[in-house]
């Protein structure tokens, strides 16, 4: 029997054996398993067929890891070109869970999952919730949404495989929210970052002290969010805030997560193999550069991602994390390419709006972009949430503190913008992912 060297600060599960797995026996596992899912795809996708038979590609191709330069790219339009079923590789027999994103933009993502598939994600979710020290005996309260969002599931039978006490108390009803937390002893809270903001806002104005109860971890995901934003959260509620990284073409959450060190997140990678490339030329980068994460599964049965564009920007560590995981870590995802605005020539992302703010002592970590149109220019307005402290005091504190977000942003994105300094509770709060650009521009 193998034996793993971990940190017990780190949290560990039987299933976390695979987080140490010696580096030559991984990548042999990888391309083993990249092999595998080949050339199921190509005997079973149409479309992925279609794209290596274009290239003069066979299976047989793939003799290294290094090989998977040459597979083509899968893209989120090629899901809904598809719809409903298209780039299944199993028949429906063989199919037992089917989730769906909302649909907002077009046709809804569907991705499908086999028995084995399932087992795949419980074990990648029991991994990260080792990853963030909770373990048997921990009580978990699932905020995220259940039903054909892949969080609320994912999360719920990650925490029973862990041996933890579940409460699918799903989200929205604040109140209730607290009540449960206080009530029912919860250790450990599953939501989106944003969502965590207004329970700790609401516990404040119902007389509740986070600090003075059982909870000590948050596993936070589905939303880009920053290191300014891990900070404050912490520092309000007294509690270890953990990123959680998945996307449903993936698989959901689980893809990877923080490990106790806090300094990127750690991808499954004998399930879910990580490339850079540049978002432009897509060609492939080094460990340490920044470019765009395309994922590839590498175990999963009902319906094989290979080369998927995520849009998200990051790079991947190019040193072992102290933990003594040997799996890789990307660094904190808290923009995507498609989450990009142009405002004046400018490459802005709302990322760097927050971190911006959150760096000025007296805003709220509320905040909307509001982008305009005169007709020949686009513009931009930052709506922020003053503090109750800041509302109540004297009209120069409050020009003086836009005039000091004015210039935190500024300093990150080089140009000037306006800030609309706003009363408490009057930004919109979320029970999701949270809404930070109004687009007002003229069509």
């Amino acid at each position: 029997m193998m034996e793993f060297w971990h940190d017990p600060g780190c949290g560990f599960h039987p299933a976390s054996a695979m987080d140490y797995l010696p580096a030559a026996q991984l990548r042999q596992l990888q391309l083993h398993r990249l092999q595998a899912v080949v050339r199921r795809a190509y005997e079973h996708v149409a479309l992925f067929r279609e794209r290596m038979d274009a290239r003069g590609l066979t299976p047989a191709d793939i003799e290294c890891l290094a090989d998977i330069a040459k597979i083509p790219f899968t893209v989120k339009t090629d899901l809904r070109d598809t719809y409903p079923f298209g780039l299944f590789a199993s028949p429906m027999s063989e199919v037992v869970r089917l989730h769906a994103s909302s649909g907002t933009t077009g046709k809804p993502i569907v991705v499908a999952y086999t028995q084995e598939d399932l087992k795949v994600w419980a074990s990648v979710m029991v991994r990260s919730f080792a990853a963030c020290g909770l373990q048997r005996g921990d009580v978990i309260q699932n905020g995220y949404g259940y039903g054909l969002f892949t969080g609320g599931l994912g999360a719920h039978y990650g925490a029973e495989a862990l041996g933890a006490t579940v409460i699918p108390i799903s989200g929205g009803n604040t109140d209730r929210q607290i009540m449960v937390m206080k009530d029912f002893g919860t250790t450990a809270i599953c939501c989106t970052p944003s969502y965590f903001l207004r329970i700790i806002e609401r516990a404040r104005e119902m007389g509740i002290e986070l600090r003075d109860l059982p909870l000590k971890a948050g596993v936070f995901g589905a939303e880009p969010w920053t290191e300014e934003m891990r900070k404050r959260v912490e520092a309000e509620s007294g509690i270890k805030a953990y990123d959680i990284y998945g996307l449903s073409e993936i698989i959901g959450p689980g893809v990877g997560n923080e490990c106790a060190h806090q300094n990127g997140l750690h991808i499954f990678e004998d399930h879910f193999y990580p490339e850079i490339v540049d978002p432009e030329t897509l060609d492939p980068l080094p460990d340490g550069q920044e470019g765009e994460l395309v994922l590839t599964t590498l175990s999963k049965q009902a319906m094989p991602m290979i080369r998927y564009r995520t849009r998200d920007i990051t790079s991947i560590y190019a040193e072992p994390c102290p933990c003594g995981r040997t799996i890789r870590r990307i660094r904190r995802i808290s923009r995507r390419s498609d989450d990009m605005l142009i405002l004046r020539g400018v490459n802005v992302f709302h990322s760097q709006i927050e971190e911006a703010l959150l760096s000025v002592e007296g805003t709220a970590p509320h905040y909307v972009i509001v982008l305009t149109n005169d007709g020949t220019m686009d513009d931009m307005e930052v709506h922020v949430e003053m503090t109750p402290e800041i509302f109540s005091d004297r009209i120069a504190a409050v020009e003086g503190l836009a005039k000091k977000i004015s210039a935190a942003i500024e300093r990150i994105i080089n140009i000037r913008v306006r800030v609309r300094l706003v009363e408490p509770n009057t930004i919109a709060r979320s029970e999701g992912k949270a809404k930070r650009v109004i687009d007002q521009r003229k069509k």
